[in-house]
């Protein structure tokens, strides 16, 4: 029997999963930032900055920013003097990324499209490596992580942001409610584009829970991995170390 994936609530061929995920992204690249306001209600820039804090950027640090194509991470790390490399597999979302450091005059980013299942970087490179609301969209997560482990110099840290299920009760079932029977509707009324919105959601509830991505995260080869939930879980920041 052939492998299956997720690709939201269906299971899919690897390959029909990076296909669709694909689409996904080119659809929603430019309105992904208003809708990530519209559907966060702004909070996502506080997770943001409360991430950043997290991975303490250093002046003169390599940090490569995987899924990172609309430079939000980026930009943050870059204003502390850290020398970043923006990777999306998504040319769109570099684009657009692109885009607004322009607009913004941030200068000394760098930009590759790169699949983050098969770096074209050689291994120890980096200081840090971040992916903020992206690894749930790769195909092989764990071939990701191991790709994270491998480019990262020894005393080079992970850091990982990711939505994931809150266990908050009455939280719970409001934030469920909220997206799969909003989510897309906003998608639709923002973006145009209400199956982007409704994989987006799906693919949150698919991914593995805190403890579960924790497991993975040491399998890869990190230590003294932790989590950090933020809203009893709804947001998850991961981190592990290489030593």
């Amino acid at each position: 029997m052939s492998e299956e994936v997720s690709f939201g609530y269906e299971n899919v061929s690897p390959e029909e999963k990076t296909q669709r995920v694909g689409a996904v992204f080119s659809s929603v690249a430019a309105k992904y930032d208003i809708m990530n306001d519209a559907m966060s209600g702004g909070m996502h820039r506080l997770w943001k900055d409360r991430f950043v804090r997290r991975v303490k950027p250093q002046p003169g640090e390599a940090i490569l920013d995987m899924a990172g194509g609309t430079g939000d991470i980026a930009f943050r790390m870059a204003e502390r003097g850290a020398e970043v490399v923006v990777a999306d597999i998504n040319q769109d979302m570099l684009d657009v990324g692109i885009d607004r450091a322009m607009k913004r005059g941030i200068d000394g980013l760098s930009w590759s499209r790169q699949n983050a299942e098969a770096l074209t970087y050689p291994g120890k490179q980096f200081d840090a490596y971040t992916i903020v609301f992206g690894i749930r969209n790769v195909t092989h997560i764990d071939k990701a992580l191991k790709e994270a482990h491998r480019v990262l110099r020894y005393g080079g840290r992970f850091f990982c942001m990711e939505f994931s299920t809150t266990e908050w009760p009455g939280f719970k079932e409001v934030y469920d409610l909220y997206s799969h029977k909003l989510m897309p509707k906003i998608g639709k009324m923002i973006a145009d584009d209400e199956d982007s919105y409704r994989y987006l959601a799906e693919s949150i509830r698919r991914f593995p829970k805190p403890g579960e991505f924790e497991a993975m995260i040491r399998a890869a080869g990190f230590q003294n991995a932790r989590v950090e939930l933020i809203l009893g879980g709804a947001v998850a920041i991961h981190s592990g170390w290489k030593v």
